[in-house]
C-alpha cells in the first residue's frame, strides 16, 4: 500500500519519500496506479531522488514527465495520463 496517498480531482498526489529511504520500490505499484487512472490524471509524485528511471518509464508509455527539486532531498516529479496505456 502506498504510505502518502490522495487524490484532488484529476490529480492524484503520492508520496513515496519515506519507503525509497526505507530501501523499498514502489515502481510497479505506481505504474499498475497510473495504468488504471481516468485519461486526464494529473501525477505528483514525491521522491527523495530526482527519479529519472520513473519519469523515463512514464514517457516510454507517452506521457510527459517533469521532475523539479523542491527542497534538497525532496523532488517532485510531475506527469499527466494523455491516454489509455
Amino acid at each position: 500500500m502506498m504510505s502518502s496517498f490522495q487524490i484532488e480531482g484529476q490529480r492524484a498526489v503520492i508520496d513515496i519519500r519515506e519507503r525509497v529511504l526505507k530501501g523499498e520500490h514502489p515502481r510497479r505499484e505506481i505504474l499498475n496506479f497510473v495504468k488504471t487512472a481516468p485519461v486526464g490524471t494529473i501525477f505528483e509524485i514525491h521522491l527523495p531522488h530526482s527519479g529519472e528511471p520513473l519519469a523515463a518509464t512514464f514517457q516510454s508509455l507517452g506521457m510527459n514527465a517533469i521532475v523539479n527539486e523542491v527542497e534538497p532531498a525532496h523532488f517532485r516529479l510531475m506527469a499527466i495520463k494523455m491516454n489509455e496505456i
